[in-house]
């Protein structure tokens, strides 16, 4: 291609001093039929200068969707890495928001009305939840999800990143919003403003339940006491009485919202936690769902059988990305606030069997 293109580079050269010598050279200018023929031959090498400039044997139509999309990738990420800052704001809004509500008119409530068992029952569950909440959100926002090691040639990898130009390790992918590798990588959460990688999936999962769980306590708690704000804020609304009491009815839309947020948010966040439960049964990740659909579909057609090899069991599973080591771990390390590391560096990987990814049916 180097010589194709200094070939076409000479030609194209030639012929433009050979036309302004033409020009110079005291011919009047020619006839109008011969400057445009020359001008159209000159043109024609002029793209095919630019063809051989741009042509690439291994670009296609993948190619150029890419470079055409690449901008806005670029500020789909700018925002969202932007973005996130004021999206943990606004988590800490809304949950220190329900969180006042609930110290002010739900457990006064729930202490004047429900005997002493069911009251200390609740004022337990929930203080419970809402400290598995806060350590496991601020445990996910703070701890970094890991990253290759830099300037280290005995690191087991599988690839070459193509934008940091380092070795991958198995499991690992780019993220194009911090522009950095991370080890297991899951996703960008731009709810916590950061990556879900190997050393915060566990914090990023627990923080799922423990708020999901919270957010049915609350919205289960205080049913009752939102039918009663409805109605009034209805009849309220229909038939203002003259001497009308702001603080019955800013109570009145405080519970009312309570319980629009908790439950809209137990039934969003309540599907996106299922699904991280779905794929942790199966020993994976979401990057690596997508890129195991899509070998699993092309060793289905080669009469193939894919099989993941980072899927244990269950059961295993579970114990792995918990840390889950013994009985007493179910209660200090999953029902109790726990900082323990995952099993592993993230780098190598205890795999289900050592021969390649598929066997033949």
């Amino acid at each position: 291609m180097g010589s194709a293109w200094r070939w076409q580079l000479s030609r194209s050269m030639r012929l433009v001093l050979r036309w302004c010598r033409q020009q110079r050279g005291g011919r009047g200018g020619g006839s109008r039929t011969q400057i445009s023929s020359r001008l159209l031959e000159l043109w024609s090498y002029s793209k095919l200068l630019l063809h051989s400039l741009c042509y690439n044997s291994l670009a296609d139509s993948d190619t150029l969707l890419d470079c055409v999309f690449e901008p806005i990738i670029w500020i789909v990420d700018s925002l969202t890495r932007w973005f996130g800052v004021a999206f943990v704001c606004l988590v800490v809004l809304l949950t220190s928001s329900v969180v006042i509500i609930v110290y002010l008119f739900v457990i006064p409530t729930i202490i004047s009305t429900y005997p002493v068992h069911w009251a200390a029952w609740h004022l337990s569950c929930g203080h419970w939840l809402l400290l598995m909440i806060t350590f496991h959100y601020y445990k996910a926002t703070t701890t970094s999800p890991g990253h290759p090691p830099k300037n280290k040639l005995n690191t087991p990898s599988v690839s070459i990143c193509k934008k940091c130009v380092t070795p991958k390790p198995p499991r690992t992918h780019h993220c194009s919003i911090c522009n950095v590798c991370v080890l297991k990588m899951d996703h960008h959460c731009p709810w916590l403003n950061n990556c879900v990688g190997h050393f915060n999936h566990r914090y990023f999962f627990s923080f799922c339940l423990y708020m999901t769980l919270g957010c049915i306590y609350c919205s289960i708690s205080s049913w009752e006491m939102f039918l009663e704000a409805y109605n009034a804020v209805e009849s309220y609304n229909q038939t203002p009485p003259p001497d009308h009491s702001f603080g019955g009815s800013t109570a009145h839309k405080c519970i009312i919202f309570l319980w629009v947020l908790t439950s809209s948010v137990s039934v969003a966040l309540g599907g996106l936690t299922l699904w991280h439960a779905r794929l942790i049964n199966r020993g994976e990740t979401s990057v690596e769902r997508h890129i195991n659909r899509k070998e699993t579909k092309r060793l289905r057609e080669r009469g193939k059988v894919f099989r993941n090899p980072h899927h244990h069991g269950k059961i295993k599973n579970w114990k792995l990305f918990l840390g889950v080591e013994t009985r007493r771990h179910w209660f200090t390390r999953v029902l109790l606030p726990s900082s323990h590391p995952p099993n592993g560096d993230g780098i190598v990987w205890d795999c289900t069997f050592n021969r390649r990814y598929f066997i033949a049916v």
